[in-house]
C-alpha cells in the first residue's frame, strides 16, 4: 500500500515539475524572440486563467484570475484583454485596506462586498491593490488606438472572487483581494508582465 502511494506520489511530482518547466520554457521562448532577459516575469495565462510569478525560472506563486469575457484583444473601447508583453508603469493601494474600493486609483473610504458564488457585482469593482500595466510591444499593445495604459489595463483586486478561473472582467485581469496584495508585495514598477 505505502509503495503504491509512492509511486503516485512520485508520478504527481514529476507531472508537476513537468508542466512548471513547459511554462517556463513557454515564457522564455517568448522573451527570448523580443530580445529580452528579466530575472524574474508575471505571466498571465489566458487558456489556465492563472498568473504565474516567475524568478530565476522558478514559478514562485500561482495565483487563479479572470481575464475579459469579450476574450482578446488590444483595441481600444474593446473590452478585450491585451496580450503581450507589458510592464508595471504604475502601483497604487499602499494604503487601501482589503476590500478596498477604488475609483480613478483612490481609496474612498468604502469595502467592498465580496462575493464567493457566480453573483455579478452591480459595479466592476477595483479592489485593494492596482498593478496598472504598459504594452511594451508598438503596434501590438502600444501606441495610438491600442495601448494598454491609455486603455487604463490593470491587474486588480475584485469583488467577484467566486466568479475567477473564467474569462468575466472587462478587459483587466481580476484576483482575489489577498492574492492581489501578496504579488503587489512581491513586485516593482517596472516588473515584467506576459500575457499570451
Amino acid at each position: 500500500m505505502l509503495k503504491t502511494f509512492n509511486l503516485i506520489l512520485i508520478s504527481l511530482i514529476s507531472i508537476n515539475t513537468t508542466a512548471q518547466n513547459s511554462i517556463i520554457e513557454h515564457v522564455n521562448n517568448y522573451l527570448d524572440s523580443k530580445n529580452t532577459f528579466t530575472d524574474e516575469v508575471i505571466y498571465v495565462s489566458i487558456k489556465q486563467q492563472k498568473i504565474y510569478y516567475i524568478r530565476l525560472d522558478s514559478i514562485i506563486k500561482e495565483y487563479i484570475i479572470s481575464s475579459s469575457a469579450h476574450g482578446t484583444g488590444n483595441k481600444s473601447a474593446s473590452k478585450k484583454t491585451p496580450l503581450g508583453l507589458h510592464s508595471i508603469k504604475e502601483k497604487y493601494g499602499d494604503q487601501t485596506p482589503i476590500n478596498g474600493k477604488m475609483t480613478g486609483r483612490v481609496f474612498h473610504g468604502k469595502i467592498a462586498t465580496i462575493y464567493s458564488d457566480e453573483t455579478k457585482s452591480k459595479t466592476d469593482d477595483v479592489t485593494s491593490r492596482i498593478l496598472w500595466l504598459e504594452g511594451l510591444e508598438k503596434g501590438k499593445n502600444k501606441g495610438n488606438g491600442i495601448d494598454s495604459f491609455n486603455r487604463y489595463i490593470y491587474i486588480h483586486g475584485t469583488s467577484e472572487e467566486g466568479r475567477l478561473g473564467k474569462p468575466n472582467s472587462n478587459g483587466c485581469i481580476r484576483m482575489k483581494n489577498k492574492e492581489v496584495i501578496d504579488l503587489y508585495n512581491l513586485v516593482e514598477v517596472g516588473t515584467l508582465v506576459l500575457i499570451l
